[in-house]
């Protein structure tokens, strides 16, 4: 890499982190105040592309006003040398999907800790009238002490309410398979319960080790998400306690009207119940220590963003 290209304005770019079909996160470090910060950059060959800058000027608009230590933290939108890119705080590089490649027992010692900040970060966007619509182990960031952090706010949309509320209509649907709603398959309306489906997809998982659907085919796991039973994690780990396997199943429920109304009623009875018949201990070398299980070039390349026509992790 050339001088020039190791600046983009005033940041210095230290380590690549992560390539994506759309874009590249770098480590960077600002030459002015050497504050070391994340940067997502545009692909070069997306520099132009209408859609993208549009994504991600939307994704900058939505982070910019949340402002919690549950949610990654955004700091500027900003281009240089032709690069459109967003400015983020700079956490743990691990993301939940990476960790649960290992097996649920790569954080089932601390999951409680991990489960009640991820849905508090979950629960304060839902009360700046943002649902997220992408809700998945990718998009929850883990440090080694099980510090917890939402990110990834591409397909965003703002609470409807009113005249917007009763005429909406999806454009084209959109979220990642295995953990989309009933209603946002259908292209239907989304409040904060579709999220809410969507992280007990995430939890069966975290507890699991494997999504509550799979199928054989995109239109297949569609069809379980619409109308297959629900699935207990008891039945894939049962360490799992039935209080945590019944509230997880009432998440996951076909009714917007029958899972828990809030992230805020799911919490009250999370912080009530235990997770584990028998607490799991942490073991002698963690995911975090191990230097390679950051390494494989599944963890390097960020898979596509998402649609209707991809599909993460079946």
């Amino acid at each position: 890499m050339s001088k020039s290209r190791d600046f983009l304005g005033p940041y210095r770019l230290a380590r690549l982190i992560r390539i994506g079909s759309t874009a590249e996160v770098w480590e960077a470090i600002d030459e002015g105040d050497q504050k070391r910060y994340a940067l997502k950059i545009l692909r070069q060959s997306l520099s132009n592309d209408k859609a993208e800058l549009a994504s991600l000027k939307h994704e900058y608009n939505v982070g910019k006003g949340l402002n919690s230590p549950r949610i990654i933290k955004m700091i500027d939108h900003r281009v240089e040398n032709g690069r459109p890119f967003l400015v983020l705080e700079l956490f743990s590089e691990m993301n939940m999907k990476q960790a649960l490649r290992k097996g649920p027992e790569s954080l089932a010692y601390m999951l409680d800790k991990i489960v009640e900040q991820a849905a508090e970060g979950l629960y304060y966007m839902h009360t700046k009238n943002w649902i997220h619509r992408d809700i998945k182990p990718d998009n929850y960031l883990v440090s080694h002490t099980g510090e917890t952090k939402l990110i990834d706010f591409t397909i965003t949309e703002p609470k409807r309410t009113g005249l917007s509320k009763m005429f909406y209509k999806a454009k084209n649907i959109q979220g990642t398979r295995s953990y989309m709603a009933p209603e946002q398959i259908r292209g239907k309306l989304c409040d904060e319960r579709s999220d809410i489906y969507s992280f007990g997809c995430v939890l069966f998982e975290a507890c699991t080790g494997k999504p509550p659907y799979t199928g054989q085919t995109p239109n297949d796991l569609l069809s379980k998400h619409l109308s297959a039973s629900i699935p207990s994690p008891i039945v894939h780990n049962d360490n799992v306690t039935k209080d945590f396997a019944d509230l997880v199943k009432s998440m996951m429920a076909k009714s917007p009207d029958a899972r828990p109304p809030s992230v805020w009623e799911f919490l009250k009875v999370f912080r009530n119940i235990e997770v584990w018949r028998k607490r799991p201990r942490r073991p002698e070398v963690t995911i975090f220590d191990d230097d390679t299980s950051m390494k494989s070039p599944e963890d390097m390349i960020k898979r596509p963003e998402p649609t209707s026509d991809e599909e993460e992790g079946n």
